[in-house]
C-alpha cells in the first residue's frame, strides 16, 4: 500500500497511476489537524484504518499528473540520517556506526526545486540518493530482533550536501532549507519484504550517477534503529535515511533535474535553482568516491584537497 498527502496535504492512497482521496475514510479526527499531524495520526491508527484504506484503493480517484504531491511526512519529529554506512563495493572492516540529525526544515515536496544557497560558497553541492523509512511504533532501547516491527514503510530521499564548509558531516553541510526531498509516497513495510536488497539509482538530466545496492549497506536496519533507540525515545513518523553509497556521487547546480528511484518504492524528480548560476564539471565526482574508498581502506581522513579535487569551474 502507497499513502501519500496531495494538494493541500490531503491523504491519499496510490493505485497505479492514480490517487484516492482519503479524507473520508480517516475522517475529521485527522483531516482537521495541522498537516504535520495527519501522517502519523494515519500511522499510528493504521491497524483500524487498513482494511477501508484497501477499499478505497479500489475507487477511481484522480491521475497523479493532475495532482501535486506532498512530501509524505512535512515536519517530522526528527530524522536521522546514516553517516556513510555503504561498504563502497570494497571488503574492509566495518567502521563504528554514526548518525546525524537532519532538520525537518530542510524537507522538499517531489517535484520542488531544491535551491543552493547564494550566501555559502562550498567546494561542491553533492546528490545523495537514500533508501527512508519512517517508524511506525513508539518505542525505546529497542532490540534488533524487534527493530523491523517498529518500521511503518519506506520512501525516497536525497539528502542534499553542501562540502567544505569546514564542519564536516554538520549542521550547515547538511540544513539549508529545501536540502531533503521525499517521498513521492510511502510505501507500507509489508510490500518491501528485503530492505537490504533494492536496488537504488539517481540521474541528473537522464544521465545515470548512483547506481547501488542496498545489500553493500554497512549496519543493516535493525542495528541503526537499536542504536538510535538507545539514546532517544522513536516516536511515530520519526524518518531513517540509511545511508549512501558514494560511487556515484556528483554534483548539483543550476537548471538540472534530479531523479530517483529505489526499486519497490517510487521515483520521483527534482530541480535545481542557483542565482549565482556557479558550474560545476558535470557528471560523476570519481575523486570523492576514491576518498571514500581510501578513507574505509586507510582508517584516516584524506586531506580536502584529494577529497574535494572536483571544483568550480565558473
Amino acid at each position: 500500500m502507497k499513502l501519500a498527502l496531495f494538494d493541500d496535504y490531503v491523504p491519499g492512497v496510490i493505485k497505479d497511476d492514480r490517487i484516492i482521496d482519503l479524507g473520508s475514510v480517516v475522517g475529521h479526527a485527522v483531516t482537521d489537524l495541522r498537516p504535520r499531524y495527519r501522517m502519523p495520526a494515519i500511522i499510528s491508527d493504521f491497524d483500524k484504518l487498513r482494511d477501508r484504506i484497501a477499499d478505497a484503493a479500489t475507487g477511481h480517484g484522480k491521475p497523479l499528473a493532475d495532482v501535486k504531491l506532498r512530501a509524505p511526512l512535512p515536519q517530522p519529529i526528527k530524522m536521522l540520517f546514516g553517516i556513510g554506512n555503504y561498504k563502497e563495493n570494497i571488503v574492509t572492516p566495518n567502521r563504528p556506526l554514526e548518525l546525524f540529525l537532519k532538520a525537518p526544515s530542510t524537507i522538499l515536496d517531489p517535484g520542488g526545486t531544491v535551491v543552493l544557497p547564494a550566501a555559502h560558497d562550498p567546494f561542491i553541492f553533492h546528490h545523495e540518493a537514500e533508501l527512508g523509512l519512517v517508524v511506525g511504533k513508539r518505542g525505546k532501547d529497542i532490540s534488533e530482533a524487534d527493530a523491523m516491527s517498529h518500521i511503518f514503510g519506506y520512501m525516497c530521499i536525497i539528502d542534499v550536501s553542501a562540502r567544505g564548509l569546514g564542519d564536516g558531516v554538520g549542521f550547515r553541510g547538511k540544513n539549508f532549507d529545501t536540502f531533503c526531498p521525499m517521498g513521492p509516497w510511502i510505501v507500507t513495510r509489508d510490500e518491501i519484504p528485503n530492505p537490504h536488497k533494492l536496488s537504488v539509482k539517481l540521474w541528473v538530466d537522464g544521465q545515470l550517477r548512483q547506481d547501488y545496492n542496498t545489500d553493500d549497506m554497512e549496519h543493516p536496519i535493525p542495528e541503526l534503529i537499536n542504536w538510535a533507540s538507545r539514546l532517544e525515545t522513536l516516536e511515530v513518523g520519526d524518518v531513517f535515511a540509511c545511508g549512501t553509497n558514494h560511487q556515484g556521487l556528483g554534483p548539483l547546480q543550476d537548471g538540472e533535474t534530479a531523479t530517483i528511484e529505489v526499486e519497490g518504492v517510487g521515483k520521483m524528480s527534482i530541480r535545481i535553482s542557483d542565482s549565482l548560476k556557479r558550474k560545476w564539471p558535470v557528471g560523476i565526482d570519481r575523486s570523492m568516491g576514491q576518498a571514500v574508498r581510501t578513507m574505509r581502506e586507510t582508517g584516516k581522513l584524506p586531506a580536502p584537497e584529494e577529497m574535494f579535487k572536483t571544483r568550480r569551474i565558473a
